[in-house]
């Protein structure tokens, strides 16, 4: 019998090296991305991930954004190293094992589509969505934002779909806006893959890797999911024109260790 698995992904700096708001940014001219999503953070007013949506729509300084200008910044975006090779792999990887994968981001849609152009299908492809005004060429408003828990709706509809359960989920991102569909994920008993070291992400991912190739992402895949060793591994990624030069497995301890010799004990009572 085959096994059937989904496997979602993030986008920025998780396929990407980019964030797309600094790339949308300085195509047009604006050079203080940063400082405004830090503003809509310290107010909590959008939630995290969301924030190049909620400027498009609401900033000034955004509203000049069109459909056209999303789509040239897809086309901006730098990838990491062998995504096409990764979603390539992903169709053929070993009999009886058969993975589904989709994008799910908080990017405007439009962009990501652009970016991942010839590699990732369209409808494999689900970002936020805007609703354009076609006489101004403006956003009206916004039809789904893909963060956060809405990153948890998405996944769930296209795991109903495919008729996946939810075990055989793999969910890989790297920043805050993923952190709750990857404990929807873990709670599931799904695999959770980080690809930040950032410590709010890898304490929750059952998984942290660390590259600039996309494909090693299957490694974790590779040994929860397949069982395989590392000879295996290795044979796998030379058939595909790949060397693992340096795979370094780590795992970090942090302890407070307290000397209790010093503790004094209270006096006994007269």
């Amino acid at each position: 019998m085959v096994k059937q698995y989904l496997l979602a992904s993030d986008f920025d700096q998780t396929l990407s090296f980019n964030d797309s708001g600094v790339v949308l940014s300085e195509l047009i001219g604006f050079h203080d991305f940063h400082n405004k999503v830090k503003g809509l953070s310290d107010i909590h007013l959008v939630q995290q991930g969301a924030e190049l949506s909620y400027l498009i729509l609401h900033d000034p300084d955004f509203r000049r954004v069109r459909r056209d200008d999303l789509i040239q910044t897809g086309k901006r975006i730098r990838l990491k190293h062998d995504v096409d090779l990764f979603a390539r792999s992903l169709e053929n990887i070993s009999d009886g094992f058969k993975v589904s994968f989709y994008v799910i981001s908080a990017a405007p849609q439009e962009i990501i589509q652009s970016a991942l152009e010839g590699i990732v299908p369209p409808d494999h492809i689900f970002g936020t969505r805007f609703r354009w005004n076609e006489s101004t060429g403006e956003v009206d408003s916004i039809v789904r934002a893909t963060a956060g828990w809405g990153k948890i709706t998405v996944l769930e509809e296209i795991r109903a779909t495919l008729g996946i359960s939810h075990d055989h989920v793999i969910y890989m991102g790297d920043g805050s806006s993923d952190l709750p569909v990857m404990m929807h994920v873990n709670q599931h008993d799904g695999l959770t893959i980080a690809v930040s070291e950032a410590k709010f992400i890898s304490r929750i991912a059952r998984r942290t890797v660390l590259s600039d190739n996309a494909m090693s992402v299957l490694i974790p895949v590779f040994e929860e999911v397949l069982r395989w060793d590392s000879v295996k591994i290795r044979r796998f990624f030379t058939t595909r024109g790949l060397t693992l030069r340096e795979w370094d497995k780590t795992r970090t301890d942090m302890l407070t260790i307290e000397d209790t010799s010093e503790v004094t004990a209270a006096p006994a009572s007269l």
